[in-house]
């Protein structure tokens, strides 16, 4: 066994031993030290993109002819392009080459895109709809069966509420491939109402009413001028449109209010609103033979005796009574 031991130490060169570990403590130590920077460069960019985003966001929420529309998605880019620029740096400190990583990011990219194809449409709808902006900030808009409050445009998505207080975050692409209609571009809205009369009513009178309300409420424009129209001769009323002009923010207060003082109107002048009704009309000969079922009835229930019992459990021989089960 002493013989083996002195063998191998003869084999074995302490210098060279000593020289390996040496050799691969500096190495640790070195890769020690990128690791550190690397992971400081990461945690460094990540908190300046987003101190840099926030700091976007306030800056330009408070600047007078910015669009805020375009606050939201000029943050986010600002933020992911400073991370993209801190990987690369801290990729750069263990000494991979930049430009073979961003070739080999740009490859990796197009084969994210083609499987992500949803993604990025959501981020050119977003481009686009920024660009050509059919809403802003604040703006109340329907797209398909979407609607609310427009809050902020982001990169993938469009964050809105809705007048019951729900938050809905709606993809670019869905706003961007629907028809979008938005209630709060223009500063002012038409108010209509149709309004049923019956028959008998005094189409002149009724008018001369309709009118009468709205030029006593004041926040009817006067111009262009209130309407009163007959619109359609319905199957058991007259109906009568009211057009009017108001401002877009009392637009619904209009609408409630009209809607109360115009019934009140009717109800005062003895302008009755038709309840919808159906009129039978039938033949003579239908109506004999209803009236000659009702006699044979009649006389059937007169003729039979009143303490006659009814039949019970007549089942015929062979087959099993109703409503028993087998």
């Amino acid at each position: 066994m002493v013989n083996i031991v002195e063998k191998i130490s003869e084999k074995v060169n302490v210098d060279q031993v000593a020289q390996l570990a040496e050799v691969a403590a500096e190495k640790t130590f070195s890769l020690s030290i990128k690791l550190g920077i690397a992971v400081t460069l990461v945690i460094a960019g990540f908190i300046l993109a987003r101190l840099a985003a926030a700091a976007i966001r306030n800056q330009f929420g408070t600047i007078k002819g910015v669009d805020q529309t375009l606050v939201p998605i000029l943050a986010q880019s600002v933020r992911y392009v400073i991370i993209f620029f801190t990987i690369v740096m801290a990729l750069a400190n263990f000494g991979i080459e930049t430009t073979s990583f961003i070739a080999v990011l740009g490859a990796a990219g197009l084969a994210i895109g083609l499987a992500l194809q949803g993604t990025l449409q959501n981020v050119a709808a977003g481009i686009m709809l920024l660009v050509i902006r059919p809403f802003r900030k604040g703006d109340y808009i329907e797209a398909g069966d979407v609607g609310g409050t427009v809050d902020e445009t982001g990169l993938f998505m469009t964050r809105m509420h809705t007048v019951q207080g729900l938050f809905i975050a709606v993809p670019n692409s869905i706003l961007w491939s629907n028809i979008i209609t938005n209630y709060s571009r223009l500063p002012r809205r038409r108010f209509d109402m149709q309004v049923g009369i019956s028959y008998d009513a005094d189409m002149d009178k009724t008018r001369d009413v309709l009118m009468q309300v709205l030029l006593d409420d004041g926040r009817v424009h006067r111009s262009p001028e209130p309407m009163v129209v007959v619109r359609a001769l319905g199957a058991s009323s007259v109906d009568l449109e009211i057009r009017a002009w108001t401002d877009r923010t009392s637009y619904w207060d209009l609408n409630f209010d009209l809607t109360r003082k115009v019934k009140l109107a009717l109800d005062e002048a003895n302008i009755s609103i038709p309840y919808p009704h159906t009129q039978i009309v039938m033949s003579p000969e239908i109506l004999e033979k209803l009236s000659g079922g009702n006699k044979q009835g009649s006389a059937s229930v007169s003729g039979s005796d009143k303490n006659s019992k009814p039949k019970t459990g007549g089942a015929r021989r062979g087959k099993k009574p109703r409503n028993i089960p087998a």
